[in-house]
């Protein structure tokens, strides 16, 4: 097996490439371009056996489907657009928080009686009887219209392929609706159209992405167990809180005020008069509050820059579905 170094893939530029960049520096891990911003290569200042790649939307999604790129920043949008059969070549490993949009079945706002799916279909069937056509829909997201309507049994359509402005093709005659991308709708309204009410095909954002057909030699999987880890040392210390508070830890109601929240008592830290408590960030409030209800005195919450745990979750899934490509490689070249 090759060993490279562990590819990333990032966003070369714009708001999403912005977003990337801060992603990776919360976790430690600033990006860097040696020759400035027009450098399309760079690295992981004090991660070896690293190398990041700055390519636009697209090209990142064709590096993983190849396998030339281990990981990767893009849309859960342009992933299932682009990738055939996407849960059996790449592991979608954490949302990254930035990058949402949905979307979206749109038709004119004219067509009152046009509310869901169902109704699209009764108008593709009389547009058909009545004048011979199908109804028309303007897109980018081919694959991923094609099996919403599939799914929602619209089968009397036309794909009409959008270059260009897509929310503009109704009022311009050239579809009769559109499916698009959206993350207000300011511009569907703008454009005089309308989301049907479960014409919501995908909920997206921007993930961190592993390619499971890339070249996992030794050196892309130290690296990427030094870079995974810092990213899940990060989103822990984010999503959850150290609460300390001045009572007995071994008080008779904590278990049933603990157990409410979901919070957990770190092994070792809770002693004499003070209790540590870790729990999720939006459940803390209500933490505080039970444990108020239970006489603690002087309750404080903190924040922590990273919590780093044995046997992270992230990189474990990630490994474990490389092994199983490995078994399964290595038992098809034994069969005769």
């Amino acid at each position: 097996m090759s060993d490279g170094p562990l590819v990333i893939a990032v966003p070369s530029k714009g708001r999403l490439q912005e977003n990337a960049a801060a992603f990776f520096a919360r976790a430690g891990l600033p990006l860097s371009q040696a020759r400035g911003a027009r450098d399309y290569r760079g690295s992981l200042p004090g991660v070896p056996g690293v190398e990041v790649l700055f390519l636009s939307a697209a090209e990142i999604v064709a590096q993983l489907a190849a396998g030339t790129a281990h990981l990767g920043v893009t849309g859960e949008d342009l992933l299932r657009e682009g990738v055939h059969d996407v849960e059996s070549r790449l592991e979608l490993l954490t949302p990254l928080g930035f990058g949402s949009a949905n979307v979206v079945v749109a038709v004119p706002q004219s067509w009152i009686d046009v509310r869901t799916m169902a109704d699209l279909d009764e108008v593709a069937h009389a547009m058909r009887a009545r004048h011979g056509r199908r109804v028309r829909v303007a897109t980018k997201y081919v694959n991923l219209t094609r099996r919403f309507f599939a799914e929602t049994g619209v089968l009397e359509y036309l794909i009409v392929e959008s270059p260009g402005a897509t929310e503009a093709a109704p009022q311009s005659g050239t579809a009769d609706l559109i499916v698009d991308i959206t993350t207000t709708g300011a511009t569907l309204a703008a454009n005089g159209l309308k989301v049907l009410d479960d014409g919501v095909i995908l909920r997206s954002e921007a993930n961190l992405v592993a390619s499971l057909g890339a070249r996992w030699g030794e050196t892309a999987r130290a690296a990427a167990r030094t870079v995974l880890g810092r990213i899940a040392a990060e989103e822990l210390a984010r999503t959850t809180r150290e609460v300390r508070a001045g009572m007995d830890p071994g008080h008779p109601g904590l278990a049933e005020v603990t157990g409410r929240v979901g919070a957990t008592r770190p092994a070792g830290r809770s002693s004499g008069p003070e209790l540590v408590l870790h729990c999720g960030a939006d459940r803390v409030f209500d933490l505080v509050d039970g444990l108020i209800g239970l006489g603690a005195e002087d309750v404080t919450v903190h924040r922590r820059d990273y919590v780093f745990r044995i046997g992270d979750p992230m990189v474990g899934r990630l490994f474990g579905r490389l092994d199983q490509a490995d078994c399964k490689l290595s038992l098809g070249a034994a069969l005769p």
